[in-house]
């Protein structure tokens, strides 16, 4: 395994990933990834304490709960488990309350362990859960898409949705371990796959060149076969580097940390309108990028080249570079006021100025936006 240390004041942890053996061979139910046999010894060098709570959805724990249980009973562990329903409509104070019951029923105690095992919103619920219950226990993260293990499981954010807007309730609470293994993304759906590639392009704009780099050298990047074993390791280790390094220098997002919302500002709020039904998370970063790229370029702080080798490694992806139909442009422009990163009422964007160094800046005048938008 790669070891990755999170270095942080109160709590340092490690994402631990394990190598992608060969990308076009059928992962079976009966051969989950051997990385999930190893979660309970890792779980017990933290010396954490003996009482478990699996999280996860119902296909998930299909595919890898026997194995995860299994290795976290033989390890001392008592697990009990909780199933809650795919998708980010269910990203819910609802479904936290479920959580909580049988937080309850189990008696789970301050050093017992949610375990998070499934992608980004079941990452971010557990994350929360966590947090919050009995004032804050312990959480691993244990990720099985690809935008969970670059982006959602690192770094400590966890939250649900309000309905007019994404992540408004939330905390952050770091988990102890992440457990990465990239064997677990040959059940991942090929929609699924891509969401996590738009993470993934993030980095490389943001931060990484020369991963952009290696992604633009790649024929293709829309499923799992089609991409080489050495560049998902790659994607994997240089993605997770990249927010382990933003994250020990801001763990709060008090200055650096908010160059990871790259993408995301007009992307929660083309998530929200939809209803977290038309869009994923993914398919929404994708236009949000597009959308900050043309501002870049409108103001003056990017190359036209540059942003158009960004929309081309998008649409490689099969991402989106377009505005889903009937979405109202004035709708955005409001719900941008509710984003999280709103200061003194201004909107703060982050924009690229080349590729692998971008920029902060509330001073991006609405009438630009709107002019953007209407070109998508």
């Amino acid at each position: 395994m790669t070891l990755i240390n999170v270095n942080l004041p109160e709590q340092s942890y490690e994402i631990a990933i394990a190598s992608l053996r060969d990308a076009t061979r059928t992962l079976s139910d009966a051969n989950a990834p051997s990385s999930l046999d190893e979660i309970g010894q890792q779980m017990a060098n933290l010396k954490l304490g003996k009482k478990v709570l699996l999280v996860s959805n119902q296909t998930i724990l299909k595919h890898f709960g026997e194995r995860a249980i299994a290795s976290l009973t033989s390890a001392g562990f008592e697990v009990a488990s909780c199933t809650l329903p795919p998708g980010e409509r269910y990203k819910t104070l609802n479904s936290i309350q479920k959580l909580y019951d049988i937080a309850l029923e189990n008696r789970l105690e301050r050093s017992s362990t949610m375990v998070a095992l499934g992608g980004g919103v079941i990452g971010d619920m557990t994350g929360f859960a966590a947090a919050t219950w009995l004032r804050g226990i312990n959480v691993v993260q244990v990720p099985t898409s690809l935008l969970a293990m670059v982006d959602s499981a690192i770094g400590g954010k966890t939250g649900v949705n309000h309905p007019h807007g994404k992540n408004l309730i939330g905390a952050f609470h770091q988990p102890r371990l992440v457990l990465i293994d990239p064997d677990v993304l040959k059940t991942l759906p090929m929609r699924e796959f891509r969401a996590g590639m738009a993470e993934v392009i993030k980095y490389g704009v943001i931060w990484d060149a020369e991963l952009f780099a290696q992604l633009e050298a790649s024929k293709r990047l829309d499923q799992l076969r089609y991409v080489k074993p050495e560049l998902i390791n790659n994607i994997l280790t240089r993605s997770c580097q990249a927010k382990a390094d933003v994250v020990s220098k801001d763990e709060k997002e008090g200055g650096l940390r908010a160059i990871l919302n790259y993408g995301h500002t007009i992307g929660h709020a083309v998530e929200s309108l939809t209803g977290y039904r038309l869009v994923n998370h993914g398919e929404a970063v994708a236009i949000g990028m597009v959308a900050a790229g043309q501002i870049a370029v409108d103001l003056g702080l990017w190359q036209k080249e540059d942003t158009e080798r960004q929309n081309a490694l998008i649409q490689k992806t099969g991402l989106p570079t377009q505005l889903p139909d009937g979405v109202d442009i004035e709708a955005i422009i409001e719900a941008l006021q509710l984003d999280k990163k709103v200061k003194a009422g201004k909107v703060r964007f982050v924009l690229p100025t080349e590729i692998g160094v971008v920029t902060v800046t509330d001073e991006v005048p609405s009438d630009i936006i709107r002019q953007v938008l209407r070109g998508m």
